[in-house]
């Protein structure tokens, strides 16, 4: 009697470990690259849609800089992460097993533009222009593939030195939006811009091309991506992480794809990524 008592206490500890473990959060984040706001619309209908898709409760949890998202990850206080190129490839490398699944078509082709004041009297050409001496630049965040580590590249690449070396004074705004309004205001000469945050707010209305134009624009590069940890079909299930690729790859809605903007997702691996640990690596933001 005693021992089909324990038994079936047994079991329904069993089920209700179960019943917890399927009932946990699935949170993620995302690189602050834009306005806070325009984040949280975003991103809340993508939770509302994973949750759909996934059959557990999905949470976005916001974050202030491209670092705290990184450590976010690395803490297991967030499974997965719209992170750009850079950011990436920092946290797949101090979470072991984590995994890039999915990027925007877009992503594979990503560029920069580098935009000045009408002050400055520089004019949109192909060709880097070299008469940047002297004058003052913003980049983005300091961990940003679009908005730092590749115009950087670029700079060194076609100058032969280094941001310091050419320019007055080099700052770094934090986001994309932020660049494009020091650089309009001009608090600073030139800057490094998604090009993607750049579409978006000249077609809202919200750059005034009178005070501030592109100059020039970058090669393509891989950038963003949709990064997952290791560990999630441990904590979530047998195949949750096959579920949660699925789910971004089959991501149709326009509404919803707009908001990023992509036209699609498609699958990525880690791989997609060599170049820009090799260009992180070769300006020395990567150890």
């Amino acid at each position: 009697m005693r021992r089909s008592i324990f038994k079936a206490i047994a079991i329904c500890a069993t089920v209700f470990s179960a019943s917890i473990a399927s009932a946990e959060t699935f949170t993620f984040t995302a690189i602050p690259d834009a306005d806070e706001s325009r984040l949280n619309e975003r991103f809340g209908k993508v939770a509302d849609y994973l949750t759909e898709q996934l059959g557990v409760d999905v949470k976005y949890i916001p974050v202030k800089s491209y670092p705290a998202a990184i450590t976010a990850f690395r803490n297991d206080q967030v499974q997965l992460a719209w992170f750009g190129g850079l950011s990436g490839v920092q946290a797949r490398e101090l979470v072991e097993g984590s995994e890039a699944i999915a990027q925007g078509y877009e992503d594979q082709f990503f560029k920069t533009y580098i935009i000045a004041n009408a002050a400055t009297n520089l004019i949109p050409r192909e060709e880097f222009p070299v008469a940047l001496e002297g004058k003052t630049f913003t980049f983005g965040s300091k961990g940003s593939t679009s908005g730092r580590l590749m115009p950087e590249f670029y700079i060194r690449e076609n100058t032969g030195k280094s941001p310091e070396e050419l320019f007055s004074r080099v700052g770094f705004s934090g986001d994309h939006s932020r660049t494009i309004a020091l650089v309009e205001s001009g608090a600073y000469d030139l800057g490094a811009v998604n090009y993607s945050v750049w579409d978006i707010e000249l077609g809202l209305g919200k750059i005034d091309q009178s005070k501030v134009n592109v100059i020039w624009t970058t090669p393509t590069y891989p950038d963003y991506q949709w990064t997952i940890r290791g560990d999630v079909n441990a904590r979530y299930g047998e195949g949750f992480k096959a579920k949660v690729t699925e789910a971004l790859l089959n991501m149709k809605d326009e509404d919803l794809l707009a908001s990023f903007p992509r036209k699609s997702f498609v699958p990525a691996s880690n791989s997609d990524y060599a170049p820009i640990y090799e260009t992180g690596k070769s300006i020395g933001l990567i150890d």
